[in-house]
């Protein structure tokens, strides 16, 4: 099936739309979370305006190294989330700041433009966690209550009531690096919940110890 520009609808597992693309620096934005963020590149801006005429869809997309200050096709990662425009809000000095809310995984094909970038993403399947969920619910659940102010955070987080938003959540949220972050992202539903339950496992040891 050809790819669609900045298709309203929810496109399914191995179909294909053609978005603008936000580059994140050390961030990641996981399906069923949201990320605001301030935007002052002039490039990023311009995939901005297109999202907002085309349905108002973004693919968002980490850079593979933060210090780069204007990116290239090859500076990003291969896996994103396709993600709605929520919000878009002008602000002092002709910045905008903006909310994510992430819909889906996908994989990024051909990138076409220079420094404003747009996409063809095929949008992948997330898998069925099966029973790794109960294990990585149990994880965040041990390691919320002893974080109170996090888990506060999390429930004004949920859209969505499934048991994974919350180790979308928990990958969104939790405090690891961006490479970590980026893996997570890159694996399937079942993967990424036994990733999280012996990452959750092993930071509650560490901070036990300390």
């Amino acid at each position: 099936m050809p790819p669609t520009m900045g298709s309203p609808s929810l496109p399914t597992a191995g179909q294909s739309v053609l978005v603008p693309v936000l580059p994140l620096k050390d961030l990641c934005l996981f399906p069923e979370a949201s990320l605001a963020l301030v935007v002052t590149t002039p490039a990023v801006i311009k995939a901005l305006e297109m999202a907002r005429r085309t349905g108002r869809r973004v693919l968002a997309v980490a850079q593979k190294e933060s210090v780069v200050g204007v990116p290239s096709p090859r500076d990003l990662h291969q896996v994103g989330t396709l993600a709605d425009l929520a919000e878009d809000v002008l602000v002092d000095g002709g910045a905008h700041r903006i909310e994510l809310d992430g819909l889906t995984r996908a994989r990024v094909g051909t990138v076409i433009g220079v420094d404003t970038f747009v996409a063809e993403a095929e949008v992948l399947a997330e898998g069925d966690p099966g029973d790794d969920w109960g294990p990585a619910v149990e994880s965040l659940a041990r390691y919320l209550h002893a974080h109170a102010d996090l888990r506060s955070f999390i429930d004004q987080q949920r859209r969505s009531r499934e048991p994974m938003a919350w180790v979308n959540l928990a990958c969104q949220h939790l405090p690891i690096n961006s490479a970590t972050r980026q893996r997570l992202l890159e694996s399937g539903a079942s993967e990424r919940c036994v990733k999280i339950s012996r990452g959750l496992g092993a930071l509650l040891r560490k901070e036990h110890a300390s």
